[in-house]
């Protein structure tokens, strides 16, 4: 199927349909966002003598619920002025204009008879040959297109969007009986490389593969947590990022989604479901009953299983429901032996083993929910899906787990885990037994890069597909590996392209990490063509090691934190200066020293969640790796006229000043860290590393050539020096800033200002690089510097005085 996406039409503006737009909108494409018309006028309204028949009462709906998403944190949109791209209406009004889109998305009601209405009046108007899809959570597709046309009922079929629909990647997409395989192979398209999903095929069973799966292991862990005498706080220290799941465990992620919206679908699975083996495991435990009677939802009504407070002296904390008295208490602590194991583990697949392993409550926790997991999926095979592969995609862009349920056994060994599922009175399906029996061990195994599944009609290890598009480090690593430190690890992306992954904690850059990016550069100038510097963590590089910084300035080792900085700036000036292309690929955090790699990177592709700034101000320094000298630059190179130079020199200041960080990609080009006409987005992130590596290899084909080292950066000196200074005194008397922020902040100034300079003059960049060097090891000086640096080590937090 040729198609292209050039305009589509949202029918539904609540949370998801608002979201779902702004996603469209994120991506480029027009929407149309329409909802019903109001029956009755608001009091505003009526105040203002407004009628039904006022257009802006029409829309008020369509309107407000765009609005509210737009303000909504975090935010579903990555730059506001995307949200253009959006145009809203009325079901009455604006119908007819959806015979100019190419594809409707229905996202209203979850109710069938309300939905086969819509469907009614989309048809009338609706062109032939236009995608039709429902954004359902668990609704039969089947039923949905009765009564339908042919051409309808070929192109129309179920895609669920995950909320919010920016940040989770599952996409699912649920075949009619009539959908034709065209459209589901463009939608699987469509969706990965547009939308920047994960696409899934599923089956049309109730709640499908991800809320089927990921609401039975909520369900498992509400029996759990009564049958092991478990306090709320102890279950979700257990199943957060430990075992690689988001910081929200279990019992705040259900705070957040709503428990109203976990009981309607757990009750849809109950009711629709009447074969699955665990079918009581989906009744309602009787605190789930009584807290949906006294309506503590979550976030919602103010109260869950967690609950918001203030205490006598007015200051807020967070109480837990104790689920033995169902009543409010002050948080526990939760530690366990077993946990403490896992501390020097930083790969969460690794921990597994050991968690499993456990003599303790959490150790009894771990068999006890994974082998009910383990059980639980084998046998959903082949009723929600015939890939194994497909139940571990879901549940890993569906509900943010890093491994998914057949990659934590495949971590365990498959032996253990039919012990686990043994000792809990459970059978595993036949074909698991079957597969064993083969000579099988792993459900995954790696083979010339690739990712291979075992495929359960075949009874063969087959490659998962659609993986050509994508690079995937783990699965290269040791093979391609051309050098490595305690650093990094350099691998061989083939078509002379180098790229160089993080390895240190949270990928801090130390010395390990410099030198091993210097040794990448040595290589690729070498016997290579380019450099990527990309990894697939979950963020690309938190910055500096600042405890490194810290110890050196504690222990007055100045002549060697001198050398530490003039390392950074050297290496910095060195992904400048080589002889080949250099290509930063970041992604999530990139912060501090990590954004001062990408600013000196011949070319950025950022992933569209990049979260990158320079953030120095918070533990009391300014940008020392060339960050600071790099926005000096960025900033006469903008200057357009003498009139304007300094308000352009004070919005760079500004920006280190405020560390100010991108919630996108996109709004990095506004902050001046990317760079139009040169970096460029990618919206999914599994195309990052290729897209890099393609770039890398095209700057290099081009003939790409060293360049030579400027001369020509114009310094305002005293006159922007002064201005700068004036500022900070007035922000400190009025009690804005502290006097150790201004201490910093006019540092800053004088290196962005050029020093104190009569009279505006060319500069290069190692005099730039030495005057910040200079302040930088100043500030390593200063106590309250140091007691900066200390609160960010030990809570993680920037300290401001």
């Amino acid at each position: 199927m040729n198609k292209h996406i050039k305009k589509v039409a949202v029918i539904g503006s609540g949370i998801m349909g608002s979201g779902i737009a702004c996603h469209f909108a994120n991506i480029g494409v027009e929407v149309l966002l329409l909802d019903i018309v109001p029956r009755e006028l608001n009091d505003k309204e009526k105040a203002k003598g407004l009628t039904l028949e006022d257009k802006i009462v029409r829309n008020r709906l369509v309107n407000d619920s765009l609005t509210a998403a737009l303000k909504s944190k975090p935010s579903p949109i990555y730059h506001q002025k995307f949200a253009s791209r959006i145009s809203t209406g009325n079901l009455e009004d604006d119908i007819a204009k959806i015979s100019k889109v190419d594809w409707i998305i229905e996202v209203v009601v979850e109710r069938l008879d309300i939905k086969k209405m819509v469907f009614e009046t989309i048809e009338k108007h609706r062109k032939p040959g236009t995608l039709i899809t429902s954004n359902t959570s668990g609704i039969p597709i089947k039923f949905m297109s009765e009564g339908r046309s042919d051409d309808f009922q070929k192109h129309f079929c179920g895609t669920h969007f995950f909320n919010p629909a920016r940040y989770l990647k599952l996409f699912e997409i649920i075949p009619g009986p009539e959908t034709s395989q065209e459209v589901l192979d463009f939608l699987n398209g469509y969706g990965e490389q547009f939308l920047g999903k994960t696409s899934v095929v599923a089956k049309d069973t109730p709640a499908f593969i991800g809320n089927r799966i990921g609401i039975f292991s909520i369900q498992s862990l509400f029996h759990t947590v009564k049958d092991m005498g478990m306090t709320i706080e102890e279950v979700d220290k257990l199943t957060g990022p430990v075992i690689g799941r988001p910081k929200s465990a279990t019992f705040r992620t259900v705070d957040v989604v709503g428990l109203d919206t976990l009981v309607h679908v757990a009750n849809g699975i109950y009711e629709n479901c009447k074969d699955d083996e665990r079918l009581e495991l989906f009744k309602l435990p009787g605190f789930i009953n009584t807290m949906m009677e006294s309506k503590w939802l979550g976030s919602k009504t103010g109260q869950g299983f967690y609950k918001k407070s203030k205490d006598k002296d007015g200051k807020t904390e967070i109480l837990t429901l104790d689920l033995d008295i169902m009543d409010y208490r002050a948080k526990k602590s939760a530690k366990f032996a077993t946990l403490e194991l896992t501390k020097t583990i930083d790969k969460v697949v690794d921990r597994f083993a050991v968690l499993v392993g456990g003599k303790d409550k959490a150790g009894d926790f771990y068999r006890k929910s994974f082998g009910q997991l383990f059980a639980y999926v084998s046998h959903r095979i082949p009723e929600i899906t015939d890939e194994l592969y497909k139940i571990d995609d879901a549940m890993k862009a569906g509900f943010g787990w890093e491994h998914g349920p057949f990659q934590i056994w495949d971590a365990v060994g498959l032996e253990k885990g039919l012990e686990f599922i043994k000792a809990e009175g459970l059978e595993a399906a036949a074909w698991v037994q079957e597969m064993k029996a083969s000579g099988n061990e792993r459900f995954y195994s790696v083979k010339d890069g690739a990712t291979y599944f075992y495929d359960i009609p075949k009874k063969s290890a087959e490659k998962i597909p659609g993986q050509d598009a994508f690079i995937i480090l783990d699965n290269i690593r040791k093979t391609k590996e051309v050098y490595k430190n305690s650093g990094v690890v350099v691998e061989d992306l083939g078509d002379g392209i180098l790229n160089v992954e993080f390895q240190s904690k949270m990928n801090t850059i130390g010395g390990d990490v410099l030198a091993g990016l210097n040794k990448a550069i040595d290589l690729a100038e070498k016997d290579f063509q380019g450099l990527v510097v990309g990894n697939q963590a979950a963020n690309f590089s938190v910055g500096a090691n600042i405890g490194m910084i810290f110890m050196m300035a504690v222990e007055q080792e100045y002549d060697e934190l001198n050398m530490a900085i003039k390392m950074f700036q050297d290496t910095m000036m060195r992904m400048r200066y080589s002889s080949i292309p250099t290509v930063s690929a970041p992604h999530g955090m990139t912060l501090g020293g990590g954004c001062e790699l990408s600013l000196h990177a011949d070319m950025v592709v950022a992933a569209a969640e990049t979260y990158i700034g320079l953030v120095e101000f918070g533990v009391g320094v300014i940008p020392g790796g060339g960050g600071s000298k790099e926005f000096a630059v960025r900033a006469q190179d903008t200057f357009k006229k003498n009139d304007v130079e300094l308000n352009v020199l004070q919005e760079y200041f500004l920006t280190i000043g405020m560390a100010k960080v991108s919630t996108s990609a996109y709004e990095a080009y506004d902050l001046g860290i990317l760079q139009h006409g040169k970096d460029i987005v990618v919206v999914n992130k599994d195309r990052q590393i290729a897209t890099a590596k393609a770039h890398a290899k095209l700057m290099a084909e081009s003939g790409y050539t060293q360049p030579v080292k400027r001369t020509d950066i114009k310094v305002l000196g005293k006159q922007a020096l002064g201005m700068f200074l004036v500022g900070t005194d007035s922000m400190e008397a009025s009690h804005y800033i502290s006097e150790h922020d201004k201490k910093i902040a006019n540092k800053l100034a004088y290196v962005m200002a050029g020093g104190d300079l009569s009279e505006p003059t060319m500069v290069n960049e190692q005099y730039l690089l030495d005057l910040e060097r200079e302040a930088f090891l100043s500030l390593c000086t200063e106590r309250k510097t140091l007691e900066r640096i200390q609160h960010m080590l030990k809570t993680g937090k920037p300290l401001r005085n």
